[in-house]
């Protein structure tokens, strides 16, 4: 009997700061098998760490596919990778990502550039492996090429607008980490309880006091992640999701209105990542009244697949 993993054509990386997740993929991008490990380009520091943590990672799949190209995506590409590549500049379709891949010092694999925007304007915004997660939005669902936007919630939140097949703007929003930051770094945080259940209701009035009352200003708002405990309106186990729903409200009234000025309001628009999370920005969204958006999974894997074709890198 054949190994499922037999006619590989490609190892795809999305190695981020803190985690490592490898894809064995076949002839039309289709995962074979896929790993996953704590080896984030964060972690790692040098040439021979990041060389052993490929190994590690897939060092029996590269033995068992002597000559299988390695394409990775993400942090490992940063000034705290395992080489700098330098991003490539908005706006970029994938043939100007496949132009801008570097292999790293030893040539073991090709890394994807992440993207930059910069208007001369306004400050410059960054992303490193989210760039990829797009281009497989596009590939696995065509109707968001010729304009969406794509949002991909995570640590730091990306609002991408794409006209043509080309990614030519997008804004981070710190949401994620904040969050983080605000619950284990501050006073907010005091009365804050642990809960297995995820509180609905607090969430949604979070969300909805940033809808209604964004007016007043994010750094009044949040404060209310206190005050509703200490007055007790709140219980200890509702306030790190009415956090939450604040946090994301804010973050969805300023990407609503950022869609809408780029005219995108009534083009298709996608969320990319996690089940849990996507569907967390999609009942936000239902309370700004915005149309349903496409939830796709991790969508590295296409990207990476789609990268390596435009390259020539794959093996067919």
């Amino acid at each position: 009997m054949v190994s499922p993993a037999a006619h590989a054509s490609l190892l795809g990386l999305d190695w981020g700061s803190s985690s490592l997740r490898a894809f064995l993929l076949g002839p039309g991008g289709k995962v074979l098998l896929e790993r996953s490990n704590g080896n984030g380009a964060s972690t790692l520091s040098g040439t021979p760490a990041f060389a052993a943590a490929l190994q590690e990672i897939a060092g029996d799949w590269l033995g068992a596919h002597p000559g299988l190209p390695v394409l990775a995506c993400g942090m490992v590409g940063s000034q705290h990778g395992w080489r700098d590549v330098p991003y490539a500049a908005c706006p970029a379709d994938a043939t100007a990502l496949a132009a801008g891949m570097l292999r790293s010092p030893g040539g073991e694999i090709a890394i994807v550039p992440g993207m930059l925007y910069d208007d001369g304007v306004l400050p410059p915004d960054l992303m490193r492996g989210e760039e990829t997660q797009v281009a497989g939005a596009l590939q696995l669902q065509p109707g968001l090429s010729d304009a969406s936007c794509i949002i991909l919630p995570g640590t730091h939140s990306k609002w991408a607008q794409v006209k043509y097949g080309r990614l030519v703007r997008f804004a981070t929003h710190m949401t994620g980490e904040l969050f983080a930051v605000l619950r284990a770094h501050s006073v907010l945080g005091r009365l804050m309880k642990d809960s297995a259940q995820f509180a609905e209701h607090a969430f949604i009035a979070g969300v909805d006091a940033a809808r209604d009352n964004g007016h007043l200003g994010f750094v009044h708002q949040i404060f209310a992640a206190r005050s509703l405990g200490v007055t007790g309106r709140a219980p200890a186990a509702d306030l790190a999701d009415y956090l939450s729903g604040l946090l994301l409200g804010h973050e969805l009234r300023a990407g609503l209105a950022w869609r809408e000025s780029a005219g995108l309001a009534q083009a298709p628009w996608a969320l990319v990542g996690s089940q849990s999370l996507c569907q967390r920005y999609a009942l936000a969204l239902q309370r700004f009244s915005a149309s349903p958006p496409q939830l796709l999974d991790n969508t590295a894997p296409a990207g990476l697949y789609h990268l390596a074709q435009v390259a020539g890198i794959t093996k067919e």
